[in-house]
């Protein structure tokens, strides 16, 4: 992994969508369950924004 702040902010996002990903695997479906999902796909989003923003061109994403 890079160093810096953005990278490790990344890693951690990534590894924590990961993780709830995980959680939610081995559970019935359910709300529970589905909440995981839902943590996880809003941190796969602030991972794309965080991107985005850092990006030199701050092009809008597509």
């Amino acid at each position: 992994m890079p160093p810096g702040k953005s990278s490790t902010f990344e890693y951690r996002l990534a590894q924590e969508a990961i993780n709830l990903r995980l959680q939610a695997e081995g559970m019935p479906i359910g709300v529970r369950r589905t909440e995981l999902l839902r943590k996880a796909r809003q941190i796969d989003v602030a991972g794309e924004i965080n991107n985005w923003l850092s990006s030199p061109g701050l092009q809008a994403p597509s």
